[in-house]
């Protein structure tokens, strides 16, 4: 008997990987298709009563109602572009294939190759607020990052470290055997998305002008020529699961290729033009579908940012190959 309630202690163990608050109710399914674990969310409401969960929902208040606290007119400071984190970390950084929180505490301090450096999460929350809220970034010592990084490390805290649960992040969708096309995006877009984001992007905003309803998705006041949804794989991903509202990874409301259609005429639009040419110092380690030169490839920036992409990852491969015999020779 002693035996098998030290099993059950230790699988609990496992399950909660390196949980702080035994009372969230954050959980970790491991019995998922293929037997890779499954992310749900914590219950917001199990947050301890304690100072530092003030902090985690003073964090969730700021991720939800960044413009209230950030914005242009900001409450804290005047430091952000009128977006919400929320809008691109969808329901809180709650939901499934939304860009939501499972993975950070796992997985930061990281390396990451867009920087060549370890990064640990408060270089991440000031990546989101530069280059996404087009905003100036916060001291990591003030009540507000620490707010933020507690809450996203609380959303997270039953992933065991180093893992990644399926959900998390956004959807790798199939290349396109065509590169995206911009004609047809503007179509999907008059279908599915002007209702919500208006008919020329600009988003429609809160009755008190605190933020956005629905965000701008281009113009002076959307995310960056240096934002993660920038790159036409992320934007497609994220839009495939998640657009128009109310769809979901399981129920999607459009194809795939209409996605990347619609990705590649949202991403053509202007917007504030944001670059960090310190990025990437080894061009290999350069995403396929990275808008920006230079690259350790022959193809045009215009086939890097709206495909095909399959030429592309095929050259790199012989490349990687080739390189892998050349070294093996030389031992």
């Amino acid at each position: 008997m002693g035996i098998y309630f030290l099993f059950i202690f230790l699988l609990l163990g496992f399950v909660s990987g390196c949980k702080r608050n035994p009372n969230s109710h954050s959980k970790l399914s491991l019995n998922s298709p293929g037997g890779k674990a499954i992310w749900i969310a914590p219950d917001i409401g199990a947050i301890p009563h304690t100072s530092e969960g003030e902090l985690i929902r003073y964090g969730r208040s700021l991720i939800v109602n960044t413009s209230w606290y950030l914005g242009p007119n900001g409450k804290v400071a005047s430091s952000s572009n009128g977006m919400n984190c929320q809008n691109c970390h969808l329901e809180g950084g709650s939901k499934m294939f939304g860009n939501n929180y499972s993975a950070v505490y796992a997985n930061y301090p990281k390396y990451r190759d867009r920087s060549g450096k370890v990064e640990n999460i408060f270089k991440r929350i000031n990546d989101c607020v530069e280059r996404s809220l087009n905003g100036t970034s916060l001291d990591s010592n003030s009540r507000e990052m620490k707010a933020i990084s507690s809450y996203i490390n609380w959303m997270g805290h039953a992933v065991p470290k180093g893992k990644k649960p399926q959900g998390s992040g956004i959807s790798d969708l199939k290349f396109l055997d065509r590169a995206a096309d911009t004609v047809k995006g503007h179509t999907v877009y008059m279908q599915y998305c002007r209702n919500c984001h208006g008919p020329e992007g600009e988003g429609l905003k809160k009755v008190d002008a605190t933020g956005y309803i629905y965000p701008p998705l281009w113009g002076k006041h959307s995310f960056t020529t240096a934002a993660g949804l920038y790159r036409i794989s992320r934007m497609a991903g994220f839009v495939a699961d998640n657009m128009p509202f109310g769809s979901t990874h399981q129920h999607p409301g459009i194809a795939e290729d209409k996605a990347w259609d619609v990705a590649a005429f949202i991403n053509s639009q202007p917007r504030p033009n944001k670059k960090y040419p310190k990025d990437w110092p080894n061009l290999s380690g350069k995403p396929i579908d990275y808008p920006f030169g230079p690259y350790s490839d022959q193809f045009s920036e215009i086939q890097h940012k709206y495909g095909p992409f399959d030429p592309v990852q095929n050259a790199r491969l012989k490349e990687s190959q080739l390189v892998k015999r050349e070294e093996s020779k030389s031992h």
